[in-house]
């Protein structure tokens, strides 16, 4: 499929909030380049990453993508306003996945769950391990919004619980609870490719018995001991009645893709219903988590 790539103009103090800027507003991949086109790859986590002085971040998105809505918003949002340096590429179609996938490697969450690349060796056969194949949709462990909800569903308690996965993309939070010891997993997405992509990933790891999928306009009505929803921060501040219903009283929920300056509004907006939990940060994204009364 054909592919819209944003150039923003950036230096090692901006780099990585024009990243994070990207990401919010739908970029499938960010990279950076300097001015000699020679990239900087996704570090591994924990890595240190230095910039140049002069940085090119560059995001890619769908060719459909509403890119004017996307320019608005980021000079909206840019220090400077109108004075935002950018440019708009079309790109020939490549294969970006088989690209990708040459770079995903195994990595550990939390204490014992480990997330796996389908096409690559397992380094501890003994823990818990979700075999991964994201095809077409969004969700890896790479980014922090998902290493964060993985991390705390490691920390819970699942045995017999029910889950909701609420923007299920590859399912990845999905196959983690289950594999982590939940009876049963709702995966909701309004993408019936994500849908497509968690049902092969939840037959790869031998759980789609466990797992029911379905897009918002088939979802039922039901209750959970546990809801995590990593979307983005307009939709869990539209959607806050919504997600809240499934959550059981004294059910826990969790809520991620979202930016440090966003995390107070929706952290207030879920208290009404939830005793909310210390705000949990990872390179300026951030997890709400809480318990419903």
């Amino acid at each position: 499929m054909p592919w819209i790539q944003l150039r923003l103009s950036a230096n090692e103090d901006t780099s990585e909030k024009y990243s994070d800027w990207l990401s919010a507003c739908g970029a499938q991949a960010v990279t950076f380049i300097d001015a000699k086109d020679t990239p900087i790859y996704e570090p591994l986590p924990g890595d240190e990453v230095i910039y140049w002085s002069n940085t090119v971040v560059m995001g890619l998105f769908e060719a459909n993508h509403d890119m004017d809505k996307t320019i608005s918003y980021l000079q909206s949002i840019h220090p400077d306003k109108q004075e935002m340096a950018y440019k708009l590429e079309q790109l020939e179609d490549k294969d970006w996945e088989r690209e990708w996938m040459d770079n995903f490697h195994p990595m550990k969450f939390g204490q014992r769950l480990w997330i796996c690349p389908s096409w690559r060796e397992i380094p501890e056969p003994e823990a818990v391990n979700v075999m991964l194949d994201p095809g077409l949709a969004f969700g890896t462990g790479t980014h922090p919004t998902t290493a964060l909800c993985l991390t705390w569903l490691d920390g819970l308690d699942l045995a017999g619980k029910t889950v909701v996965d609420f923007g299920c993309g590859s399912g990845i939070l999905s196959l983690a609870a289950l594999k982590l010891g939940a009876k049963k997993v709702i995966g909701i997405d309004i993408d019936p490719q994500a849908l497509q992509a968690s049902k092969a990933n939840a037959e790869r790891n031998g759980v789609a018995d466990r797992l029911e999928l379905f897009l918002p306009k088939d979802q039922p009505s039901f209750k959970a001991d546990v809801v995590v929803a990593n979307i983005l921060a307009g939709p869990l501040r539209e959607l806050a009645p919504v997600i809240i219903d499934y959550v059981a009283p004294n059910g826990l929920l969790a809520l991620s893709g979202v930016l440090e300056e966003q995390a107070e509004e929706l952290q207030i907006i879920y208290g009404q219903w939830c005793e909310m939990d210390t705000i949990a940060v990872q390179d300026e994204w951030v997890r709400l988590s809480g318990t419903k009364r």
